[in-house]
């Protein structure tokens, strides 16, 4: 794929590695990240944490888009650098705007106005770069075409939602959001993927920075207080959980499901991408992300802010999102493996139940044992697995998978 120099773009070959541009990307996204937890953290009531999932959602579809069109064209050459960066200034700017993505602080421009311009520049730009990448590609041409509805849809709504209050503006923003994926559901599978291996070490990175903000909760939630005890032990079980939760993922999960990707041809390819990676990871951020939110808030009574001692419990909101957030993105994997292997893994569905049924039970301990049993209960399923999969972990993981 070679257009004019005035619009030159490169195409993704199937051994293509993840740009240091894609990177920078993503460090914008971090910032995202980190700015919906704080927000989220600031005031943790139900309706806040459903608006904070909703920006959450908004700000994956401007990321998940990226990561198609580095699929097709290298990112960090020709125009597709210049689209690139346009994309990022527009999602640094929807993420500055998140504390007033649904009410508009008194003074300046109007928040929610700003946001949803915001993110129309991210989706306008990622819809030029692909038209352009298409113009020798009838059938991607007609995909793109296909795919407009949508991305209309969405940003009139938010637009519209900018303008509303209460319920209204919470409705009219799940309604961009289930426009945008519905439509392209329905918008077909003649999307083109060149390399399943970038495809999926640019899906595993984006897990990485959702950890990395989970741990950065970590230092934040305790990062005006003075060093302790209690601190230096909340912090390890805190690592532990992020730990466990990497593990997860990365032991041998993201090496089979890679694989399996990369055997799948033609359509059915696209639609375990589009499946398995574009939608099934959006649970898994939201379950790190709210893992994050009560990472921050335990750690917040542990270390004895905000009036707290460390005999408190972590209770309500923050205890849900902790322990609820962590069985969101087990269950995310277990779907997520059986949608591109076929297969069930029965231990990460009791586990994530046996998260959710002890909640109410860790809610009268204190928030340090609270994080303890959390810890103890993610790195038991790991030990678990690792021991009783042993063998198989070690084809997976040293290249002799094919016998078994």
């Amino acid at each position: 794929m070679v257009t004019p120099r005035r619009a030159r773009v490169e195409a993704v070959g199937e051994g293509a590695a993840v740009t240091t541009l894609e990177l920078f990307f993503d460090l914008v996204f971090v910032f995202a990240l980190t700015r919906v937890t704080d927000w989220m953290a600031d005031d943790p009531t139900a309706e806040v944490v459903l608006r904070g999932m909703l920006i959450l959602v908004v700000m994956w579809w401007s990321w998940v888009g990226y990561s198609w069109l580095g699929n097709v064209a290298k990112a960090d050459e020709g125009v597709i650098r210049v689209g690139m960066l346009v994309a990022m200034a527009g999602v640094f700017v929807a993420s500055i705007t998140i504390p007033e993505a649904f009410d508009d602080l008194p003074g300046g421009l109007s928040g929610p106005v700003v946001f949803a311009v915001a993110y129309f520049v991210v989706r306008i730009v990622h819809l030029g770069m692909f038209w352009i990448c298409s113009r020798d590609d009838p059938q991607l041409r007609g995909q793109v075409v296909r795919w407009i509805p949508s991305v209309v849809l969405g940003t009139v709504l938010l637009l519209l939602a900018s303008q509303a209050e209460g319920w209204l503006q919470t409705v009219l923003w799940a309604g961009a959001l289930l426009g945008d994926y519905v439509g392209t559901a329905l918008a077909g599978a003649s999307w083109r993927l060149n390399s399943a291996r970038h495809f999926a070490e640019r899906h595993g990175l984006i897990i990485i920075v959702a950890l990395g903000e989970s741990i950065v909760s970590i230092g934040i939630g305790v990062a005006a207080l003075p060093v302790s005890w209690p601190i230096i032990a909340g912090s390890v079980l805190g690592l532990a959980v992020a730990g466990a939760m990497w593990w997860a993922y990365f032991d041998v999960t993201s090496i089979l499901t890679e694989r399996a990707l990369a055997e799948a041809t033609g359509e059915r390819q696209i639609r375990l991408a589009r499946g398995g990676y574009t939608f099934l990871h959006l649970p898994m951020i939201i379950g790190i992300i709210l893992m994050a939110l009560g990472l921050k808030k335990a750690l917040t009574y542990i270390g004895g802010g905000d009036g707290h001692d460390l005999a408190d419990p972590l209770y309500g909101i923050p205890l849900a999102a902790l322990y609820g957030g962590a069985a969101v993105y087990l269950f995310a994997h277990v779907w997520f493996k059986r949608y591109l292997m076929g297969t069930v893994n029965v231990e990460r569905i009791a586990v994530g139940v046996l998260l959710l049924a002890i909640t109410p039970l860790v809610a009268m301990v204190p928030a340090v044992v609270a994080l303890l049993v959390l810890a103890v209960v993610l790195c038991g399923l790991v030990a678990y697995e690792t021991h009783r999969f042993r063998e198989l972990r070690h084809a997976v993981r040293h290249g002799s998978h094919a016998e078994h």
